[in-house]
């Protein structure tokens, strides 16, 4: 199945959703045998952003104007999300991250800094790692690169801990494994995706009210296909290859920013300096986990801060 074209989007489209955006404009490009959709805008150093499930490239809009004042922002549909190809295979972290390598090469980029959100956040850590010299600074948003703590996660709640908001004490992330079903979430959120939006955005942000319903229907549209529901599980039934690569990484040596919301702050503190030797975490312990539309003030004001 082909994703729906600009006209069955309608203002959903990429050609409508880049006009709130002065400045930037819709490219695409083939590269490491997959066609990618990214968006850019601005001048100088380049910060490449990649986003995390299930958004895409324009879950950065409160944000880019303004980064775009300082560098040269490219934000990236990953293999699997939005308007980018969605093949059958691929989806392990290292490939994906090997997908943007080859786009900086691509476009002439020798060295960019990272940000990365959610699975964004997994691809752009597996660049560091893989690709150290193509990577000046990597800021990791509520995302982190697979490790074998995801096993330890519960397949039950703890009694209590499973309540209308995520416990920052003993989430409970029932989605892990949901996605990794073959087959049949894309045949129960077909047209339907609207549901599990408005649910996981209750549950994991402080104030759900901060995704606007444009926002929501934006990303419903790109999801409610069976084809990209398909691929973006995939990105999660790639997982265990993906712990098993980290067994192979050592310490990454570049500056790394760490932007933990009021549940992963205290896990990114605690796992970073593991796999890093230059670290800051930032708490944003006022925010749910999109902290891009919860905080956009904080998020800047740390990226600028790492960044320069």
């Amino acid at each position: 199945m082909q994703l729906p074209s600009s006209a069955a989007l309608g203002e959903y489209a990429d050609e409508e959703l880049i006009k709130r955006l002065p400045g930037f404009t819709n490219h695409y490009a083939l590269v490491n045998g997959v066609r990618l959709h990214y968006v850019a805008g601005g001048s100088g150093p380049v910060l490449v952003c990649l986003p995390g499930w299930p958004q895409t490239w324009f879950s950065y809009h409160p944000i880019a104007a303004e980064l775009a004042q300082h560098y040269r922002v490219l934000i990236v549909d990953i293999r699997g999300m939005g308007s980018s190809d969605k093949p059958a295979a691929g989806y392990d972290k290292k490939t994906m991250a090997q997908d943007i390598y080859e786009l900086l090469r691509h476009l002439g980029i020798e060295q960019a800094s990272l940000l990365g959100h959610d699975i964004g956040g997994m691809v752009a850590a597996s660049l560091a790692f893989n690709h150290p010299e193509a990577v000046e600074k990597l800021i990791l948003a509520d995302g982190a690169h697979p490790s074998q703590g995801l096993v330890q996660m519960p397949m039950l709640p703890a009694p209590g801990a499973f309540g209308a908001k995520m416990d920052d004490q003993q989430p409970y992330v029932w989605w892990m494994a949901f996605n990794q079903v073959k087959g049949l979430p894309e045949q129960l959120l077909a047209g339907r995706f609207h549901l599990l939006l408005d649910y996981l955005f209750a549950y994991v942000m402080l104030d759900e009210g901060k995704m606007s319903a444009f926002d929501r229907a934006v990303y419903a549209a790109v999801y409610n296909e069976p084809e990209n529901i398909r691929a973006a599980n995939a990105w999660y039934q790639a997982l265990g290859q993906d712990m098993a690569d980290a067994n192979t990484y050592g310490r990454l040596a570049m500056p790394v920013l760490g932007l933990g919301s009021h549940v992963s702050y205290s896990y990114l503190q605690m796992s970073l300096p593991y796999v890093a030797e230059n670290v800051q975490v930032v708490g944003l312990l006022d925010s749910g986990h999109y902290m891009f539309e919860e905080k956009p003030a904080a998020v800047l004001a740390a990226v600028r801060g790492f960044l320069g």
